[in-house]
């Protein structure tokens, strides 16, 4: 198929980006790698009357560490996975990454497009939320951070602004008593992930951050007291509690009973690899 006719625009700064948003609002559809929106516009689900290619605006590609690690918008998925910064203080990410679409895809899927498009089963838009990560966003009118937990409304949805662009993501860093762990469940490899579970254990505080994708319509997040001594049986049973906490839904590809049991296993594999680490430094 063919989209919808739409007026081109291809942006050379952050400030040209912004006046075309301020300007033109809902009616805009920004486009990065263009992995999710190409196909949307193929379809004629999504029929915009104005597409912004923000490709050209090169300082949003940039990757910084200081407090936090600074990833730009338009970083792409597969230069992130080979970034030593990412790799050194954003492990969780490192791990999630190999997960998300193919190698092709991701020598363009961006992650800042990722996270504006908030597929409930993708990967960054996961990681994010289970470290506590912020989105920033700039306008005409101002700069702001918005924690990942309160930016993905629904599925699909998000507490963008219409005039808004998101800029860059802020991952909090890896402490040195941090380990981590992800796993997924897809139909086929490079799959959209039918469940997927994000963990990030602190040792020293005995504190395990638990992140769901894929069940519901947005990134769960659920914080567990345990220690590198925790036994099979407990972390077994930390499981089975987590899962009933969660929110879960059915589609075409697996009914609500199904996730919530493939989010059990996932979320005592995670926990058991992560520990396990711990006990190999012990």
């Amino acid at each position: 198929m063919k989209p919808a006719a739409f007026k081109y625009v291809r942006a050379d700064s952050i400030e040209e980006a912004l006046s075309v948003l301020a300007r033109y609002g809902e009616d805009v559809r920004v486009v990065a790698g263009g992995q999710s929106l190409g196909a949307l516009l193929n379809m004629r689900i999504v029929t915009p009357p104005i597409v912004l290619d923000i490709n050209r605006i090169f300082v949003l590609s940039k990757i910084e560490s200081g407090r936090t690690v600074m990833t730009g918008a338009m970083v792409r998925q597969a230069d992130a996975l080979s970034s030593n910064a990412v790799r050194r203080d954003v492990g969780l990410l490192a791990q999630a990454l190999p997960h998300v679409g193919h190698y092709q895809t991701r020598n363009r899927g961006t992650l800042g497009g990722s996270v504006a498009h908030a597929d409930p089963s993708a990967e960054i838009p996961l990681v994010l939320a289970t470290l506590g990560g912020e989105i920033e966003l700039r306008s005409a009118r101002r700069v702001r951070r918005v924690a990942a937990k309160q930016f993905f409304r629904s599925a699909l949805v998000t507490s963008r602004g219409g005039d808004e662009l998101i800029t860059a993501l802020h991952w909090p860093r890896a402490s040195s008593d941090m380990e981590t762990a992800f796993f997924e469940f897809a139909v086929r490899e490079g799959d959209f992930a039918i469940v997927a579970v994000a963990c990030a254990f602190e040792r020293r505080a005995g504190r395990m951050r638990l992140g769901f994708g894929g069940c519901g319509d947005v990134p769960q997040v659920v914080e567990v007291s345990a220690s590198s001594g925790t036994n099979t049986n407990a972390v077994e049973e930390i499981a089975r509690n987590l899962s009933k906490q969660l929110d879960y839904r059915s589609d075409l590809l697996a009914s609500a009973d199904y996730r919530r049991a493939v989010a059990t296993v996932l979320a005592r594999k995670a926990m058991i690899a992560s520990i396990e680490k711990v006990r190999a430094y012990a």
